[in-house]
């Protein structure tokens, strides 16, 4: 038989930030760089997409950093090939080179003998075309500064050499910055702060041998972020360099160091024409080979009610004639007072003020750990507490009016389980943010065009716990999931009247199975609890009196929590709107499990929920069996010793399979006769040599999977007589099995696709076909099982796959279909699979 031709290509990512300061870098190429667990995030906000993410490091990504970088990229306006620098947690520093033209990206190359610990800050500028500097900073108490020789074909690896290794004592420095000194493009000039509360500036010429300059006393905590200015003009002269620091102190200081004269004439002008306030309190004065520098405080910015963790020099701008790039006089900083800030000095008095503040109104930020600008200064990006980004656009022509923009959006912790929804017009995932949240495809062409593109449309559950599997009720009625938690109770959740109208707007051109049942749902959307568990429903009748009780009220404390305000989105909705207006209500709380649950499941008719917890004894191990609707315990299924880590009902509902931590599976007769529900124990094998991590059953048959810790997957079948045979072992896998997921292809010959992830991250995709054929009971053919593709690293995940889940898999014969995925790496994702026999 011909093996069938599978294709996969990637159509979304759900990812969130990791939540570390220099975690997010903002390069002249117009993508976004950042930290999503072991991978590198890359995406481009015009499209608000996340493209693709770099595998490579094996722990947690700490910092990027784009060479050249947005201050360096006026050098190199042409140059084809970008360079990214990512550090972690474990010290790794790797570099990649990307193809601007053709979107195309190298293999990454690690930094030969790098920090022993993790890197806490990269800073980088460029020399010429083929060379650059970068310094990297680490909590083992060094700072590296490097030497990047660019190569002259973008498949060669850098040439990178150590040319300093400075040792900075017990206090490690988390802040860094690098630049070539002003009337003195010879020598370099590093500034670096941490937890001693100085800046310490070190000069040396560009053979990379750095000596201590000066220090810079005045902050009295952390220094979170430094960053140069491009040499500032005074007199047709390069002549003075811009420091601004930012410090948990909730201060911001601008320092200026100027090409230092006879001591007769000390007041060396800001810029031609300045006058007024602007003379400075004198600092150190430093050498740097046979220059001399002034170093003075200009200014003391003082706005922000918490920490300061970002402060960042607006990219330099092309003059009015467009051969001379200028810094422009604008500086963001970020601070987890839930704001950024735009500060510039006063035109008059030339005093620096806080000019435009963004993001105070934001309930759902807890804070900013990083403030980027857009290469052309028309944006700013925030990465916040959550995980989440934040952007805003200058959409102003004559005055400045700073507008939020769509970001991607996703989970910041492990993603823990999936689900399509009934018709699969949507993805739900939950994760140990202790957030559960809707991924669409938003298909309404006055937003798009013609294109598809997928958003975060909804944020359902926001809890106090971390959430490890969950379920849609599948059947008739309106849209429900049920959600386990690290609590010992599950949770039936039922979508609000401004989802179902939401999501009518998203799948504009597919017939919703929720439309015929607007008029029967009251509840309009959900309140959150104070303390993050139950939330309370709003109804219709009462949305008007909450809207304007939170108009009369704008003020809120820490210990009051503003009341959701649901609405009906035309568009994919903004941060603000996911994290606060789209919750749904509680309708019941389902008691039972003496541990953390784990495990759930729904029968296809939407009749039986079950469900498992983590269990170290055969009482605590019992599945329980809820009837949907009165939501009552109709069953406590007794066969495994430790928690069943995954269960699965069969197409025909006739079966229950559940796998075992004891490296038994279970199969249950499920026979329902009206309200009753009856169940039997038919079938219990120890199947594998470790964990059983997943099962999944084949759509159009009695025939399941099941995938273990040991690297193998097994195929088993039901024979006449309830017994179980197995049918084939699939050749051993490179790592440990975590995730399947079968959809079948073409019901007349048996044949499927069997999904399979791994412990590495890695997803293989195996051809399945034969056996019994439905329809013909008596006709047995040869079980064949035989890989039909492995998806590309770049496509996977960096870490353990949790859940795959094929799009509506009962179909009788599919060409196209969608596969989901997700893992500890923090990511939903979802391909395409083409299939053709």
């Amino acid at each position: 038989m011909a093996s069938a031709r599978v294709e996969a290509e990637r159509l979304f990512i759900g990812a969130g930030c990791n939540r570390i300061v220099n975690n997010v870098s903002w390069g002249p190429s117009g993508l976004v760089a950042f930290g999503a667990h072991n991978a590198v995030a890359i995406f481009c906000p015009k499209s608000a997409q996340i493209l693709t993410t770099l595998p490579g490091h094996k722990a947690v990504v700490n910092c990027t950093y784009w060479l050249p970088s947005c201050k360096d990229a006026y050098k190199v306006e042409n140059v084809e090939n970008h360079f990214l620098l990512s550090g972690s947690v474990d010290g790794t520093i790797l570099i990649r080179g990307f193809q601007i033209r053709e979107r195309k990206w190298n293999g990454a190359f690690q930094v030969p003998e790098a920090h022993k610990k993790s890197v806490t800050c990269l800073t980088g500028i460029l020399i010429s075309q083929s060379v650059a500097l970068f310094a990297s900073a680490s909590s083992d108490g060094s700072v590296y500064l490097w030497e990047v020789i660019i190569p002259s074909s973008f498949d060669d690896d850098c040439k990178i050499t150590v040319l300093e290794s400075l040792s900075v004592g017990p206090k490690p420095m988390v802040a860094l910055s690098l630049a070539e000194l002003a009337g003195d493009p010879g020598h370099i000039i590093l500034a670096m702060g941490g937890l001693d509360n100085k800046i310490h500036i070190y000069s040396g010429d560009k053979t990379g041998k750095l000596a201590l300059a000066c220090q810079l006393k005045g902050h009295s905590d952390w220094i979170r972020s430094l960053d140069f200015s491009i040499p500032i003009w005074s007199d047709d002269e390069k002549n003075s360099l811009f420091l601004v620091s930012a410090s948990q102190d909730r201060t911001i200081r601008i320092w200026k160091m100027v090409l230092h004269v006879s001591s007769a004439n000390t007041e060396v002008p800001y810029r031609k024409g300045d006058t007024g306030l602007m003379s400075y309190i004198e600092g150190p004065i430093f050498m740097a080979g046979p220059t001399a520098y002034q170093v003075s405080l200009e200014s003391l910015l003082v706005g922000h009610e918490d920490w300061v963790y970002s402060v960042e020099w607006q990219p330099p701008l092309p003059s009015r004639n467009g051969n001379v790039y200028q810094q422009p006089m604008s500086i963001l900083s970020a601070s987890m007072d839930k704001k950024m800030m735009i500060w510039r000095p006063e035109k008059t008095t030339g005093i620096w003020i806080n000019e435009v503040t963004v993001g105070e109104l934001s309930h759902s930020a807890l804070g900013f750990y990083g403030g980027h600008w857009a290469p052309d200064g028309d944006s700013i990006l925030a990465n916040g507490y959550g995980g989440s980004f934040h952007l805003w656009k200058n959409t102003g022509i004559d005055y400045e009016n700073w507008e939020p923009q769509r970001v991607p959006s996703g989970h910041f912790s492990a993603v823990s389980d999936i689900v399509w929804s009934r018709s699969g017009e949507y993805l739900l995932s939950v994760s140990h943010d202790q957030t559960s949240r809707i991924f669409a495809p938003w298909r309404s062409k006055t937003y798009t065009g013609n294109k598809i593109v997928w958003h975060e449309i909804a944020r359902p559950q926001v809890h106090g716990h971390d959430i490890n599997c969950v379920v849609i009720i599948k059947g008739k009625g309106n849209h429900r999931f049920v959600s386990g938690a690290d609590e010992k109770v599950a949770r039936v959740f039922e979508a609000p009247l401004s989802f179902l109208k939401t999501l009518n707007h998203a799948i504009l051109e597919e017939t919703s199975s929720s439309g015929d049942l607007h008029e029967h749902v009251q509840i309009l959307g959900a309140n959150m609890s104070a303390l993050g568990l139950s939330q309370k429903p709003i109804y219709v009748n009462a949305s008007n009196e909450t809207s304007r009780m939170v108009h009369k009220d704008e003020t809120d404390s820490l210990e009051t929590i503003p009341d959701a305000v649901p609405v009906v989105l035309t568009e994919p909705p903004l941060e603000e709107q996911l994290a606060w207006h789209t919750l749904w209500p509680e309708s019941h709380k389902l008691y039972g499990h003496g541990n953390e649950l784990f495990s759930l499941c729904c029968d296809h008719e939407g009749k039986l929920v079950a469900s498992s917890c983590k269990a170290q004894s055969p009482s605590v191990a019992e599945i329980w069996l809820w009837e949907v609707g009165s939501w009552k315990a109709v069953g406590r299924l007794q066969s495994h010793s430790l928690t069943v880590t995954q269960l699965e009902f069969s197409y025909d509902d006739s079966f229950l399979l559940a796998v075992s931590r004891d490296r038994q599976f279970s199969l249950f007769s499920i026979i329902k006769s009206g309200e009753n529900v009856s169940y039997q124990l038919v079938a219990k094998h120890e199947a594998h040599k470790r964990i059983i991590w997943a099962c999944s059953w084949n759509p159009f048959g009695n025939e399941f999977a099941t995938g273990s810790r040991d690297k193998t997957v097994k195929i088993w079948t039901i024979q006449g007589d309830s017994s179980v045979k197995q049918l084939v072992t699939l050749p051993p896998f490179r790592d440990s099995v975590t995730a399947l997921s079968w959809t079948g292809c073409d019901r007349s010959k048996n044949s499927g696709l069997l999904a399979i992830g791994m412990d590495n991250g890695l997803i293989e995709l195996w051809h399945l076909s034969g056996g019994r054929i439905p329809g013909r009971q008596t006709e047995l053919t040869p079980f064949i099982a035989e890989p039909a593709m492995r998806l590309d690293p770049f496509l996977c995940h960096v870490s353990t796959v949790h859940r795959l889940a094929w799009r509506s898999p009962d179909a009788d014969n599919l060409k196209t279909m969608q596969l989901a995925s997700c893992g500890a790496d923090h990511c939903v994702r979802v391909f395409e699979v083409v299939y053709d026999n």
